[in-house]
């Protein structure tokens, strides 16, 4: 028996809405200890986890491990079709996933499951020097400032800011963040700005919100959902500088 029944859809939507930027295939496994999803892009950039507990589910039936391999382009096209006020449920029925939206009106689609060559990849485990809470409104307009400028942003932290640093042909831009964290040392790393976006779509997911950087390593984008239920998180590989 497999149902998954939730009455938060956009929770779900606003996570693939980023996935969908970033991947084109997935592979959702879903147990007695939740659903989760572990991808990579094909250019091996970005990493994405997403994770969501039994307990945020309005009715989790799941008594067996199942993988659910999906084009998520496919599947977000069916998850705009969602309304706020609807309740989503998902099941498994002749190798389709059966998503049913039911609001003011009752909406049934059939997507299909594809085959993957390859299991999910193992989430890396990345020890940081730094991690800063900070909301993702704030994030997100920060990289609006920055990306008017140019396509890469410095992001460094110090004992005082989180700083994204901008140089464009025409104009520069300087974003700081006064974090209020304790800082050993000061951490400096280089991005790709239209990645950061890509990441950023999942913007609704949660309010909770906190990034961890280190010199020159990938920088880690973490949402989190009130009491546990469940996290979603981004890994993006930094910007080799030129000598």
């Amino acid at each position: 028996m497999f149902k998954l029944v939730l009455s938060e859809p956009g929770i779900f939507k606003t996570s693939f809405d980023a996935i969908s930027s970033i991947v084109e295939e997935v592979q959702i496994e879903v147990d007695s200890d939740g659903l989760r999803l572990n991808a990579i892009d094909r250019s091996h950039i970005t990493y994405v986890h997403l994770e969501l507990k039994p307990t945020l589910f309005d009715i989790f039936e799941c008594d067996k491990p199942i993988k659910l391999n999906l084009d998520t382009g496919e599947l977000m096209k069916v998850l705009k079709r969602s309304k706020s006020d609807d309740v989503m449920e998902l099941s498994v029925d002749a190798g389709n996933l059966i998503i049913t939206f039911e609001g003011q009106v009752k909406k049934t689609f059939k997507i299909k499951l594809i085959d993957l060559d390859d299991d999910a990849p193992a989430p890396p485990k990345i020890e940081y020097p730094v991690t800063i809470p900070i909301p993702i409104k704030t994030l997100k307009e920060s990289i609006q400032d920055i990306e008017i400028v140019a396509g890469r942003v410095v992001i460094s932290v110090d004992e005082n800011n989180l700083t994204l640093t901008a140089d464009g042909d025409f104009s520069d831009a300087i974003v700081e963040y006064l974090h209020g964290e304790k800082v050993e040392e000061p951490v400096r790393s280089v991005f790709t700005v239209e990645h950061i976006k890509e990441m950023l779509k999942a913007e609704k997911f949660a309010d909770k919100t906190s990034i961890s950087l280190g010199d020159d390593m990938p920088l880690t984008v973490s949402l989190e959902l009130s009491d546990n239920q469940g996290e979603l998180t981004f890994l993006l590989a930094p910007r080799i500088e030129d000598e």
